[in-house]
């Protein structure tokens, strides 16, 4: 059977050999791809431009950013019928090929994210490293952090004052370079279906643009929604008298904190938010306007077949309502959740009518084709090519940042800057 055939729905006359091949998993790619750069911007709000108000959410959007970078990838590996051949993408990196450009720039973009984190934690794993070493009778857990803090110290110990001054100037100039690394690394997602002359959906010069501004919008909701799920497990945890860290004082403060943070990242994230929109009415309207020979089939799809999923789902749903949402005054907790989950929902949806709608009109323009998502699995194909592999991609990312906040403490650690 043919990669696809399984999926796809034809209507009319389409070329026999005509399928959509590219199904969630590339749908996935660019949204957690847009998500690491998201993420990273919105760290790099504080470490490059000093923006106080974000401090708190600064650090744990890089620990996030760096979980959701092992992430990125796994779309397209559990999207090739050779997943073991995906690490030749990283291997054997050149600028020949859009898709071989990937494995130089994921490098470079998880080289920088990496040596932020180091720099940002250096003080602390020599701390750690110190304390555990004069510790007597540790048991396993404490022998194991011990080898881990040490190993991680890369035999730096020096955390003197002169010594932290140079790690924050270390962090800022690497969160300077890695701002354009990240838009690239996510706009290049963008560059590969902008650059595909034969789709006449994909083919235009704002699409990386587009991608990037929706990246920003994307990572920046999903470190809002996460932190504030952790806020409120800290809360919960703050206000039960069997918990250690019961305190009915440090519940409101933690209140407080949650937010002040979750105001003042709502204010970024409508910034973006309008520019994300703007972007993607211009596209629109430009392609109106200019009318080119595909404008008909374009039509037929944007305004007929995928009105739905387009102007209603992504515009309305995804785009209006959160807008709506963030623009009125005294936000909340309550209303600021509700506008995250979808802004991201109105992300998703961009990169399904990309992905999918480009691919539901023939080549031929005579035809057209409808994606079904495999819902209940009936074999590895469509396990992972259905609901159950997309969801394992969006929940893995959450995974890791669970174990990486065990070595990267995202709260309670004294900021040496």
């Amino acid at each position: 059977m043919v990669h696809g055939e399984l999926w796809t729905l034809k209507e009319l006359f389409v070329t026999p050999n005509e399928y959509i091949y590219w199904s969630v998993q590339i749908v996935m790619y660019p949204f957690m791809t847009g998500l690491v750069a998201g993420a990273f911007v919105l760290s790099s709000l504080y470490h490059v431009f000093g923006i106080k108000e974000l401090k708190d959410i600064a650090r744990f959007a890089l620990v996030f950013s760096f979980a959701l970078l092992f992430a990125a990838p796994v779309p397209i590996i559990l999207h090739l019928q050779h997943p073991f051949r995906g690490i030749n993408n990283l291997m054997t990196p050149h600028f020949t090929s859009a898709i071989a450009a990937f494995g130089i720039v994921f490098s470079t973009y998880g080289a920088i994210v990496a040596s932020e984190l180091w720099f940002l934690y250096r003080k602390h794993f020599v701390e750690q490293s110190q304390f555990l070493k004069k510790k007597q009778d540790k048991d396993f857990g404490e022998k194991l952090f011990y080898l881990i803090y040490t190993a991680l110290t890369l035999g730096s110990f020096d955390i003197s004052k002169e010594a932290q001054h140079k790690d924050e100037k270390a962090i800022k100039i690497l969160a300077a370079i890695g701002i354009p690394v990240a838009c690239f690394l996510h706009g290049y997602a963008g560059f590969i279906f902008g650059s595909v002359k034969a789709n006449a959906l994909w083919m235009t010069p704002l699409m990386p643009v587009i991608f990037i501004m929706s990246a920003v919008v994307s990572g920046i909701a999903l470190c809002m929604l996460t932190y504030i799920v952790t806020m409120e497990i800290r809360k919960f945890l703050a206000c039960k008298k069997q918990s250690p860290t019961y305190s009915p004082e440090c519940r409101e403060e933690i209140k407080s904190v949650e937010v002040n943070v979750i105001k003042m990242t709502a204010k970024y994230l409508l910034f973006f938010l309008i520019f994300a929109i703007s972007l993607e009415l211009l596209d629109l309207i430009f392609r109106g306007y200019t009318a080119t020979k595909s404008w008909d089939v374009l039509r037929s799809v944007i305004y007929e077949k995928d009105f739905n999923s387009i102007f209603v789902f992504q515009y309305g749903i995804g785009n209006l309502i959160p807008f709506i949402l963030f623009l009125l005054p005294g936000m909340t907790i309550r209303r600021a959740v509700v506008g995250v989950v979808l802004v991201m929902f109105g992300v998703f949806m961009m990169r399904w009518n990309v992905v999918i709608g480009g691919q539901a009109f023939s080549l031929t323009f005579a035809g057209y084709m409808h994606y079904h998502l495999p819902i209940i699995p009936h074999d590895w194909e469509t396990l992972k090519e259905g609901l159950f592999g997309a969801l394992a991609v969006f929940i893995m990312p959450f995974v890791l940042f669970f174990f990486l906040t065990k070595i990267f403490p995202i709260f309670g650690l004294k900021e040496s800057h």
